[in-house]
């Protein structure tokens, strides 16, 4: 082997110059392959979580609210006591008159107005913290507003709690028609509605929907909705030319409000059966929902991440003030006052976890208060089934039923248990791809439903199985078939005779 090198022919020469061309184009794709990568970095720190960022959890950010449930709690176990003395003084008691009741002596009512005040000291507490700084530790998030500070609580929910409070106490002190309750309840749906809390829960199914079979979208405030406008002529007295753009969407959502506040308002009132049973389950609800708002927060879902959780806490600190007072033997009720109220502060936290469009987490927070849902169905499925009307009073309810067999304290806790399952589950229906949890949340409601209504019916089941049986026997011994409760003949009611005797023993008295 010489130590001189080789001097290349002059084809070696254009070989390498051939491969030193390539291998210059290899770089140059491999430069913007690192630049796109870095782009994607940047683009993807960018849009990173403040909180993930931050390395925070669920615990974190709840630390950071921690006061809102504190304030609460104390603020609704010292009203409740005075509003007890008030309701007793101005003789606003629930009085035993229905065999369905289980006290046996005049409870007080107004308990409601007490968890309106922890509720509202508790959301107060939040609006201060905003103006001064130390109070709250508010999570990180790219969703302020244009003050660099966290949206509050939204004034509509304010009112709507206030209206719905007030309803609820007229009905509880002087008593008004259900008209008048549900043309309270919903304004108060109406005044979400004005301020956009929980009209997008629509966008979450319809805008797939629309997608898939070709319906064309329109872009609005740069959000993606579907709608048409309606264009009049420039000859319009007072108006002119122009046109009007309807939100489809919008009016949808809206809907969609008024029948979730119209069906949680009356399905707690319903639940409100059992002393403690609905400030436990919706204290058990507002748990669950606190920890799919404090997941939300640090995903940084959206603008009314805070809200929610201020709102869960703050509903949370309310009814764990109330139990002590309401749990058997209670010392005073939530009254429609309440129930209503509870009713309409869950539906609106449900409400607010599809304001991204995600509507499957509205499905998971209505599993989350499944048990007032629940009851209220099988009370409609019940009543239409014996031809009642929906709105007639039975003792067939899911805690009546547990009551006859575990008696009142039996029968709460049981329901509270339920109510655990139900949310757990929910928060499991919150995981991206939860088939599985949506699996067993069928499963556990179908049961539920399936066994309610089959203790509900069992002597309408009882008389059929007689009637078969009867009937079977009299074919084989070739008798008539006997009757069954329901095809026998009715009475022919007879005329009531006229009063002729006393009628004649008055004239010869005359």
């Amino acid at each position: 082997m010489t130590p001189f090198a080789t001097i290349p022919h002059e084809h070696d020469a254009s070989a390498l110059a051939d491969r030193a061309h390539a291998l210059a184009a290899e770089l140059a794709k491999l430069e913007q392959s690192a630049s796109a990568l870095a782009a994607s970095a940047a683009e993807a720190a960018g849009t990173r979580s403040p909180a993930i960022a931050a390395g925070l959890d669920r615990l974190d950010v709840f630390h950071g609210y921690f006061w809102i449930v504190v304030i609460s709690f104390v603020v609704t176990l010292c009203a409740t006591p005075i509003m007890r003395r008030l309701a007793i003084a101005n003789g606003v008691v629930d009085h035993p008159s229905d065999p369905r009741k289980v006290h046996r002596t005049p409870i007080a009512y107004l308990g409601g107005v007490a968890v309106f005040l922890g509720l509202l000291a508790g959301i107060l507490y939040s609006y201060l913290a905003t103006a001064q700084t130390g109070l709250l530790e508010f999570h990180p998030t790219n969703h302020l507003n244009p003050d660099f500070i966290h949206a509050p609580v939204p004034l509509s929910i304010l009112l709507g709690i206030t209206i719905i409070m007030l309803v609820g106490l007229l009905d509880d002190v002087i008593g008004i028609p259900p008209w008048q309750k549900v043309g309270g309840q919903l304004f108060a749906a109406a005044a979400l509605a004005y301020d956009d809390v929980g009209v997008k829960v629509a966008s979450g199914v319809i805008l797939p929907v629309a997608n898939a079979l070709g319906i064309d979208t329109v872009t609005v405030n740069e959000v993606q909705t579907i709608g048409f406008a309606i264009h009049w002529p420039e000859f319009v007295p007072l108006v002119g030319g122009g046109a009007l753009f309807i939100d489809l969407l919008y009016w949808i959502g809206t809907g969609i409000i008024a029948v979730f506040v119209l069906g949680a308002c009356n399905a707690s009132n319903l639940i409100d059966g059992l002393d403690g049973l609905l400030s436990g389950t919706t204290a058990i609800a507002a748990a669950g929902l606190l920890v799919v708002a404090l997941g939300l927060a640090i995903i940084d879902d959206g603008p009314r991440d805070a809200q929610r959780i201020v709102l869960c806490l703050a509903l949370l600190g309310a009814c764990l003030g109330f139990l002590p007072h309401n749990f058997n033997p209670a010392t005073i009720f939530l009254g429609d006052c309440g129930s209503l109220l509870l009713g309409f502060t869950t539906i609106v936290i449900i409400l607010t976890l599809g304001d991204t469009g995600k509507t499957y987490l509205v499905a998971a927070g209505l599993f989350i208060y499944a048990i007032p849902i629940i009851d209220t169905v099988l009370a409609i499925v019940r009543r239409k089934l014996s031809g009642k009307s929906i709105s007639a009073a039975d003792d067939q309810h899911l805690h009546h039923m547990l009551k006859r067999s575990l008696g009142v304290k039996g029968a709460v806790l049981t329901l509270y248990g339920i109510g655990i399952g139900c949310a757990v589950i929910g928060v499991a229906m919150t995981y991206g791809r939860a088939r599985l949890a949506y699996t067993i949340a069928l499963i556990f409601a179908s049961f539920i439903v399936v066994t309610a209504i089959k203790i509900a019916r069992r002597a309408a089941i009882e008389e059929h199985a007689r009637v078969s049986i009867a009937s079977r026997l009299a074919t084989k011994a070739g008798q008539p078939t006997p009757p069954s409760a329901s095809s026998r003949p009715r009475p022919i009611p007879q005329p009531t005779p006229r009063n002729d005797t006393a009628t004649t023993a008055a004239s010869k008295a005359n």
